[in-house]
């Protein structure tokens, strides 16, 4: 792999999804090893370990653009809680102000720091395909489905019980034929008696549950919002115990606009990784 040791990093966690953030403007890993890197570096306890990779690099378009690679090595359209991570990073280190827009495979995303409370907002590409009324068997059951695209492909089932099997389950709604080729991440919703959702997410590239999701809390807020079961704003906790809020309008009772996400962005520690990371 072509790229030159030691490389600065700084880890990052969005609610309890954790990210390497490497600024790549000058091009210190080039493309063609980006995958196998992302791919090397995510492993847990044999190097850095983290949900995903998130590789800054210019843009004439905007503050600048990213690439974002699951654990897996795979590219990804838009991560959530990984862009509010990015674009607190991007403040710290002087790449954009508090109020910015940075380019992502879903497209242009607007991002804003609140100095105030550490969180971050950003603003969501617009949800679209919207699918209702689908059905699935898990646990010997026949459930309600539903199913959005909030930058990603995310399906929703709404559970009763705290203990639902969250790696066995989403592996299959993933894997559905329902979703293929591509597949789509899965979630697992139950409202807590003080009226927040709890969301917990299987993630397509992880393939795992992970702490929290930003798309999943999107379209688990959207789905239950289309449902009449929420409304804006929706306050979410996810796997890891922590809050995040999405704020929207509802368009017809059926579709979304003017979604943001909001929560904590949080720096971990920065570091640098030497080539026996790669080992």
């Amino acid at each position: 792999m072509a790229i030159d040791f030691p490389i600065r990093f700084t880890k990052m966690s969005g609610t309890g999804n954790d990210f390497i953030i490497i600024d790549n403007r000058q091009s210190l890993v080039p493309v063609a090893g980006q995958q196998e890197l992302a791919a090397r570096i995510c492993r847990r306890m044999f190097s850095v370990g983290a949900d995903g990779l998130i590789l800054i690099e210019n843009s004439e378009a905007a503050d600048f653009r990213w690439r974002f690679y699951n654990a897996d090595g795979s590219l990804a359209e838009m991560c959530g809680n990984g862009a509010r991570c990015a674009a607190r990073y991007a403040f710290e280190n002087g790449i954009a102000g508090a109020r910015m827009r940075f380019e992502t495979m879903a497209g242009m995303i607007e991002a804003e720091v609140l100095e105030d409370s550490g969180d971050v907002r950003i603003r969501m590409t617009p949800p679209c395909d919207f699918r209702l009324g689908l059905k699935i068997r898990l646990g010997a059951l026949d459930r309600d489905m539903y199913f959005v695209n909030t930058g990603v492909p995310h399906a929703v089932i709404f559970v009763d019980d705290s203990e639902t099997p969250v790696k066995e389950w989403g592996r299959e709604v993933r894997f559905h034929n329902l979703f293929q080729p591509g597949g789509t991440n899965a979630n697992f919703c139950r409202f807590l008696k003080d009226g927040r959702l709890q969301v917990r997410t299987y993630e397509r590239g992880v393939e795992d549950e992970t702490m929290a999701c930003g798309t999943g809390a999107v379209a688990a807020a959207l789905i239950a919002a289309v449902l009449g079961k929420i409304s804006s704003p929706a306050h979410l906790v996810t796997s890891g115990g922590e809050p995040l809020t999405v704020l929207f309008d509802l368009v017809d009772g059926s579709q979304a606009e003017n979604v943001y996400l909001q929560g904590p962005a949080r720096i971990i520690y920065e570091g640098q990784m030497t080539a026996e990371s790669l080992l």
